[in-house]
């Protein structure tokens, strides 16, 4: 399949990209010094396209490669996908559901625990020799809890289940109650948050959850309750969880995603109540190779006449 060229938008797993490379002839449009040099060279030839979430993948991009057939994203999210532009166009979207659910679930609830008990602080307090001084600040107990799943799907059953283990209570809220849950949900976010110690937001991002999580919603949660973000940076809005944090209308925080990453806001940096992450729940060697791996083979199985493995409905 050497003969079908793909325009690679954004940085790829590199042993996938290798990948994807010896099957297809892929243009990295991120390696390019020129970018707009490059898309001119090659848009008449691209015939797929592999993205990343934060990948602006919208009409003008598509208008400008007349021979687009597929748009394959690396990752869950597809947000960065203008999806009504490529249903018009009939382009196929693909995305890489279920081989990343235990990763981003374990960071997930790696967060809940090192956001609750205060784990990194402890690391900094023994680094900095205050022990020397005194204790560590006592902390509060994670299992008893009630942690409420903003965006029950895949993602979030897995964070459920280990949650559960741990042994925290769990409701949820979505767009819709679901069939056959045992958990309790809840059709408004601001009750839901008011019921709970931790709020796990976990719920896909763009337009229609832009800032879902807002001040009113914090302020429910409360100063003694923790939000925990492994969805979008929008989803959270960012303004207002600072002012809370910081005036201590909500208790703490465990942050892997932010609105305007890799930029994230200073007055987070001296806050430690806050545990923050570099938007890596899924990368490990493992979930990122699978991730490439389904990314190509949905490619594949395009160029080949067979119907993808995970389209995007």
């Amino acid at each position: 399949m050497k003969d079908i060229e793909i325009l690679s938008l954004g940085p790829f797993y590199p042993p996938a990209f290798e990948l994807m490379e010896r099957e297809f002839t892929v243009h990295a449009l991120w390696r390019a010094k020129d970018r707009d040099a490059m898309l001119a060279e090659v848009s008449g030839r691209i015939r797929g396209i592999q993205a990343m979430h934060a990948n602006k993948t919208d009409a003008k991009l598509m208008d400008t490669l007349p021979r687009l057939e597929i748009i394959a994203c690396f990752g869950v999210g597809v947000d960065g996908v203008d999806l009504d532009a490529a249903r018009k166009r009939k382009l196929i979207v693909t995305n890489t559901p279920e081989v990343l659910n235990e990763c981003v679930a374990d960071l997930a609830m790696g967060l809940t625990l090192a956001t609750v008990r205060r784990i990194s602080l402890g690391d900094r307090f023994v680094r900095a020799g205050s022990w020397l001084k005194g204790p560590l600040p006592f902390t509060r107990k994670v299992g008893g809890k009630t942690m409420g799943i903003l965006g029950y799907g895949r993602i979030g059953k897995a964070i459920a289940k280990r949650a559960e283990a741990f042994g925290m209570r769990i409701v949820y809220h979505g767009r819709k109650e679901q069939p056959r849950v045992a958990h309790k949900y809840y059709a408004n976010l601001t009750e839901m948050a008011r019921d709970c110690d931790v709020l796990m937001a976990i719920c896909p991002g763009g337009p229609a959850t832009r800032h879902i999580v807002n001040a009113e919603v914090m302020k429910a949660l409360g100063p003694e309750g923790t939000l925990i973000n492994v969805a979008r940076g929008s989803v959270v809005d960012e303004q207002a969880l600072v002012k809370a944090l910081a005036d201590g209308t909500l208790g703490a925080a465990g942050l892997d995603v932010f609105e305007s990453e890799p930029n994230v806001p200073e007055a987070l940096f001296d806050m430690d109540q806050v545990v923050l992450q570099p938007h890596v729940a899924s990368a490990t060697h493992e979930t990122r190779m699978a991730m490439g791996v389904l990314t190509a083979d949905n490619l594949r199985a395009h160029f080949s006449g067979r119907p993808v493995l995970t389209p995007v409905a």
